[in-house]
Order: structure tokens, then sequence, then C-alpha cells
């Protein structure tokens, strides 16, 4: 999926940002925490839209490469859906649960296959990752789906704690009045700096990029 930042945002013309539910659970803890950051975000102007993806047959990346001559993935299922709304977003919160100290499986398959196959810049594009947990594996979580905005050029969005709730139903994770407060927190900080950054390009642009160099070790 080939697209500009200059793609025309909705008609609102808010920010926007998309948040994925990477649990199959639709209305489960990993949406509870979704939902208190989506909620913070339409209060400071920013318009969500919240995608189930954990509980729908989406298959891995088979590396064949297809994605780079037709422009999308070859498996059209929702990743393909989904890529133009990623085109098009200002950021993006991915929300998993823990299994095995990492993250769903549905999940990883679906960030795969959209970072791939999406041709976009996506510079400047605002990412976020929140992760729910019964008790552990909640930061080798969060650290496995930040890798996608690092080599992304993505700037990633803190809380005053890891982004983070726990609890084993939604009723405990509404408990979690710290988890709770540091969505919050996230979707405030998530907020300025979606705006600070549309000023920056505005008043400055994008910084100059280079042309990528990859090197592989091998002699």
């Amino acid at each position: 999926m080939e697209c500009s930042q200059t793609t025309q945002k909705k008609e609102s013309g808010n920010p926007n940002v998309l948040l994925i539910n990477g649990s199959p659970n639709k209305n489960g803890c990993t949406y509870t925490a979704l939902d208190e950051v989506s909620r913070t975000l339409n209060q400071e102007g920013i318009d969500t839209e919240i995608i189930q993806v954990g509980n729908r047959p989406i298959r891995g990346c088979i590396g064949c490469r297809k994605c780079k001559t037709t422009g999308k993935c070859v498996f059209d299922d929702l990743v393909n859906e989904v890529a133009p709304k990623f085109c098009d977003c200002d950021g993006i919160v991915i929300g998993s649960p823990v299994y095995f100290a990492s993250a769903n499986g549905t999940l990883v398959s679906f960030m795969d296959r959209l970072f791939y196959s999406t041709t976009a810049d996506k510079r400047m594009k605002v990412g976020a990752a929140v992760v729910s947990c019964r008790r552990g594996g909640n930061t080798a979580t969060f650290d496995e789906l930040n890798k996608y905005f690092t080599i992304s050029q993505m700037p990633v969005v803190s809380s005053q704690y890891w982004n983070m709730v726990h609890g084993n139903s939604p009723e405990e994770v509404r408990q979690d009045i710290e988890g709770l407060q540091t969505m919050r927190t996230l979707g405030r900080n998530m907020a300025f700096l979606i705006k600070s950054i549309r000023l920056g390009r505005e008043a400055y642009g994008l910084p100059e990029q280079e042309n990528p160099v990859f090197t592989n070790f091998v002699r």
C-alpha cells in the first residue's frame, strides 16, 4: 500500500489514531485499557477507531515479497483493509494481552504483514504499545511491540509508567487505578506529540532522509 503524508484526512479535519486490539476478547482487559486511551484522545480533539484483530484468522508473512510489486499483501484479509487507514493515521496504539511473556501470535502476524506490506513513509507517525497482563511477562511484551515503531522512525509515546494494566477481567482492570491513570496520561501525551509534530512539519518539514544502506556482514 503506497501513500504519502499528504493523504486526505477524515472530514472532521482532526488528527486521527488507530487503536489495534490484539486480544481475542473484543471487550476484555486489553480493550478496557485501549478504551481509556481512546476516550482521553477524544477529549483532546483526536479522532479514534478501535480495530479488533485478535479473534481474526490472520496468517503470518511468508516472505514472498509480492507486496513490493502489487502494493498490497498477497493475502487479502484484514491487513489490506487496515493498510489505507494506517497510511492515513497520525498515530497508532497497539494493544496486546500477554501470552507466554510475549504478544498474541495473531497480533504479531498482523503487525508483521501490516508494517512490511505498507511502503508509506511512516516517519513521524506516533506509536504506542499497551499491554494487559494478569501478573507478569508485561515488560517483555511491551518491548516486543515497541520494536515495530523504532525500526520505522516513529516517535514512541511514553507515560508515567510503562504502558500496562493488570487484571484477569475487565472489572479487575478497572480496579487498577494506577494502570488506568497511566492510560490517560498516555492519551494526553500522545495528543500533545501528534499536534506538535503537525506544527513542526508545517514549519520545518520532515528531517532529511538519506538513501537506505543495507549491510549483511557477509564477507
